[in-house]
């Protein structure tokens, strides 16, 4: 890892390891941008799925046993004390387990004391090796939203469409027991849904989607077609809202309002970015209160998108980004009407609105942009701590 100067000494560039999930393409696609400027940073992820998002080391395949993958944990560790000088962790997941599912054991049970002293060795373990490291995390979903405060405080959300199952009181404790331990550990905390800042730590701050190369992702025109191309890719149906589009476009066809619709699942990113292309008017979620990665893609690629935008989650913003937001707005009960309106008596405007998002794209997600405010942060950090950092 390290790389030598000149003279042949160890180079003080700062050496960064993101891990350990590919979750959104984030991390890797940060940590390719930190290489561009400078920094000698690497992503590792435990697995890697079907959306396939280049990581730089993968460590396991599907099917490995538990004991190789709790090996490969250890392993991991033991590089990020050997090799680096900041370990930024992704989608609020540490390296070691801290923490259990209830579903893998009944509380009391043997097996749940066993499983629950393991954690709290590796817990302990993994903060005390790492102290001395600049440590960061991004939360980027799930792992910090919580449905009792999401029913509680927002009218639209997540939490009211998906049931009892999607979020439990069982794993609320849990995702709150982990932002404190992170919130005690972390130097850094940032987080990429605006909404996830009403319950992460006063400190944590809001970062935008850092996972695409605006480079490699450039607009696409389309010839002019009768029929325009409505696509959706959601991850999960119930959180993304789907039911309610499936709803819109199965009533605007009744209707007799022409254009085709494509729903994209459990394809790779690059096989669903040939679908994307083809695009005229994208949907992204109606119930998170913000948009993914997915509609980042769909801007790059010069297509206008659909997606509920919750304002009073807009504080958390800068300014200059809140008034430049070039997302269409709907919520689930007038997504209908919204889809309508741009399908047919607006839908010359497609277009503009698709250059707009690409200009929102390049200023506001450019990766490398992102890595140089993120940069400055491990270096206060790290001259705090005493870590060598290199000028410039």
């Amino acid at each position: 890892m390290n790389q030598t100067s000149g003279k042949g000494g160890k180079s003080n560039r700062l050496r960064v390891l993101h891990c350990p999930t590919t979750t959104g393409g984030n991390p890797q696609g940060l940590a390719r941008a930190e290489r561009e400027i400078g920094l000698d940073s690497r992503s590792v992820a435990f697995t890697q799925n079907y959306i396939a998002y280049r990581s730089d080391e993968v460590l396991w395949e599907e099917g490995a046993s538990l004991w190789v993958q709790q090996w490969r944990c250890w392993m991991l560790l033991k590089r990020a004390c050997r090799d680096f000088d900041v370990v930024h962790y992704n989608a609020g997941s540490s390296i070691l387990p801290w923490s259990f599912s209830s579903r893998w054991a009944s509380r009391g049970s043997p097996k749940w004391m066993l499983y629950t002293a393991y954690a709290n060795l590796c817990r302990r373990v993994e903060r005390a090796l790492l102290r001395n490291k600049v440590i960061a995390v991004t939360f980027q979903g799930d792992d910090a939203r919580q449905g009792d405060y999401s029913r509680q405080h927002f009218d639209i959300s997540i939490a009211h469409e998906t049931g009892g199952s999607y979020y439990t009181a069982a794993s609320d404790v849990r995702t709150r027991q982990r932002i404190a331990w992170f919130d005690e550990y972390a130097d850094l905390i940032y987080a990429v849904n605006p909404d996830l800042l009403w319950v992460l730590p006063k400190r944590a701050r809001f970062v935008p989607y850092a996972h695409l190369d605006i480079a490699d992702w450039l607009p696409v025109g389309k010839a002019s077609a009768d029929t325009p191309l409505v696509i959706h890719a959601p991850s999960h149906r119930g959180a993304k809202g789907t039911a309610h589009i499936l709803e819109a476009v199965d009533r605007l066809k009744a209707e007799g309002v022409a254009f085709e619709f494509i729903l994209v699942e459990k394809l790779s990113n690059a096989e669903a970015r040939k679908l994307y292309e083809r695009a005229d008017l994208v949907i992204d979620q109606l119930l998170a209160g913000w948009y993914g990665g997915f509609a980042v893609e769909a801007m790059a690629l010069g297509k206008p998108v659909i997606c509920y935008l919750r304002e009073s989650d807009f504080g958390f913003l800068p300014e200059a980004m809140r008034s430049a937001l070039p997302l269409i707005n709907a919520r689930p009960e007038n997504i209908c009407a919204v889809l309508r309106e741009w399908l047919t008596e607006r839908r010359g405007e497609l277009s503009a609105r698709g250059m707009a998002c690409r200009q929102y794209v390049e200023r506001w997600h450019d990766p490398v942009r992102i890595a140089r405010n993120i940069r400055i942060d491990y270096e206060r950090i790290a001259r705090a701590k005493g870590l060598p950092v290199a000028a410039g």
